[in-house]
């Protein structure tokens, strides 16, 4: 596994499979397509700002660690959901149909990409144990998760701010509680069970390239 993906030297330079561009550069056009006319620029400012530091970061890493096509696949889902959201507001996203086939009582797009958060718990775990960044295995399986879930909880933190301290319409907008008082506590949920779905995932990627190598 670990020659699979081998850290970097100073003076080694860093491959990644190509389909990190091909999705780096989807990500940069729908960028561009969801910032035209959005419904409210504010919103679309505050949902937009977090991740485009994540792909920031997102590419800083990859300067330093080769990252599996499967990896970029799992990081790239958020990024894609959340510009979307973003132009739209998440209770708008046009996500009827999904609403109609399960007769929920709200859109549920933004639980959807809350789900996607913890997808990045399957980056988190191929490069804390192929790269031999932990001791003990079991860091490796727990970290993603509990950053997963830390994150999660911080960026309620940041969205209650935001509805409080901000512009009333647009905060509302950008909190997407829909009414629901434990909205907050269900957006956590999800990233925590897309987290531990991340890393079955990543589970059964490892067992799946050791047995291709036996």
């Amino acid at each position: 596994m670990n020659s699979a993906l081998p850290h970097s030297t100073t003076n080694e330079s860093i491959t990644q499979p190509p389909i990190a561009r091909v999705l780096l550069a989807l990500y940069v056009v729908l960028f561009i397509v969801c910032g035209i006319a959005p419904f409210d620029r504010t919103v679309w400012v505050a949902e937009n700002a977090p991740i485009v530091i994540i792909v920031g970061v997102m590419m800083a890493f990859a300067r330093r660690y080769r990252f599996s096509a499967a990896a970029w696949l799992f990081m790239a889902v958020l990024p894609a959901l959340h510009t979307i959201g973003g132009h739209y507001t998440f209770e708008r996203v046009p996500f009827g149909f999904v609403t109609d086939l399960f007769d929920f009582q709200r859109n549920h797009y933004d639980r959807m990409a809350h789900f996607t958060v913890g997808f990045f718990a399957f980056p988190m775990a191929e490069l804390l144990l192929e790269h031999g960044m932990v001791k003990k295995r079991i860091v490796g399986w727990l970290f993603p998760l509990f950053a997963i879930m830390a994150v999660a909880a911080g960026y309620e933190v940041f969205e209650w701010t935001y509805a409080v301290m901000g512009d009333p319409n647009a905060g509302a907008a950008v909190l997407g509680s829909q009414g629901d008082v434990w909205d907050a506590q269900k957006d956590i949920l999800a990233d925590t069970l897309g987290a531990l779905f991340a890393l079955g995932a990543y589970a059964l990627s490892r067992r799946s390239q050791s047995s291709a190598a036996a």
